[in-house]
């Protein structure tokens, strides 16, 4: 999360961080237009930083690259990214296209982070990748987008794509335009020490974004890299209510070691401390996801923003 569409600062000098709070949808929200718009437009009004969609191709959540283009076309202000987009199977070079465009058209305010796909059997035929290629696939492609995004003439024989003398055009606003990844697995912080921007991991704890820090700025350092100190975050879901049983026990099979209220915030109050929490461990940001959607979501963002926008400031 840039401080402006196509500005670049050396973020590792001395500073202090700027907490940003962004808004996401997770893979159980609805496609529906209006209520959709709604949530663009209130975003906007209530000086929310950005908006993340989910992929799930199976689910009735929309479709991310349509969903954020709607959304960058009915806003001037508000940032957008993916929660995440699935690299494996997608063909490189269209991909550099599509998301160079996005950025341009919506003046430098595309936040793309990108993952392997959901572990299901469903979504894995969609995009026509084993398995077991998934993570070759895309480390070979993260490479070749920043190649494409930087406007060289790609030359690559690899192992699941070859290029001669190949460019994409237009190139994206923002220079360079950074790659965020998720996960907490040791092989996905690895991965973002050596191939990442940004981190947005999910369902995760303070003492999971403290470690997980830790160790992709020693992969960044020993790959020569440096990690943007301001680029470390998570994505926190939370509930108005009870957790959901169905939620609670995906949780406890998804993480069986962490009880689910430590990654589930309760009501916006717990939110925010979250939130703080999340801070002290050297996150600064954050997605928050409802996990049920709002009656009116005018009303709900209005309380949602008078919480938590003042750790903004």
């Amino acid at each position: 999360m840039r401080d402006g569409p196509g500005r670049r600062r050396e973020p590792w000098q001395a500073a202090p961080v700027k907490v940003r709070i962004g808004y996401g949808l997770g893979t159980r929200a609805s496609s529906d237009g209006t209520r959709f718009a709604a949530l663009v437009d209130g975003l906007e009004r209530h000086g929310f930083d950005s908006l993340w969609l989910s992929e799930r191709v199976t689910g009735n959540c929309p479709d991310p690259i349509v969903g954020v283009a709607l959304a960058a076309g009915r806003t001037s202000r508000l940032k957008f990214g993916f929660s995440v987009l699935v690299v494996p199977g997608r063909n490189p070079m269209l991909l550099a296209k599509e998301l160079a465009t996005l950025d341009r058209l919506s003046n430098g305010r595309l936040l793309p982070a990108f993952g392997l796909g959901a572990v299901d059997p469903g979504e894995h035929q969609a995009f026509g990748v084993e398995r077991t290629e998934r993570a070759r696939r895309f480390d070979e492609v993260l490479p070749l987008l920043r190649r494409f995004w930087s406007g060289e003439v790609v030359d690559h024989d690899g192992l699941f794509h070859r290029y001669e003398a190949a460019r994409v055009r237009p190139l994206p606003l923002q220079q360079p335009l950074e790659i965020w990844l998720g996960g907490i697995a040791p092989s996905e912080l690895r991965r973002c020490g050596r191939l990442g921007d940004g981190w947005l991991p999910s369902f995760c704890t303070p003492d999971d974004v403290r470690d997980g820090i830790q160790t992709i700025e020693r992969v960044a350092s020993e790959a020569d890299r440096k990690i943007d100190p301001e680029h470390f975050g998570a994505l926190l879901p939370y509930a108005e209510g009870p957790l959901p049983d169905e939620v609670a026990e995906n949780l406890v099979r998804r993480r069986p070691d962490v009880d689910p209220r430590e990654v589930v915030a309760s009501g916006l109050g717990g939110l925010r401390t979250m939130i703080e929490r999340h801070v002290e461990a050297g996150g600064s940001k954050f997605v928050v996801i409802p996990l049920a959607e709002p009656p009116d979501w005018d009303e709900h963002l209005a309380e949602v923003a008078a919480e938590l926008l003042p750790l903004q400031a």
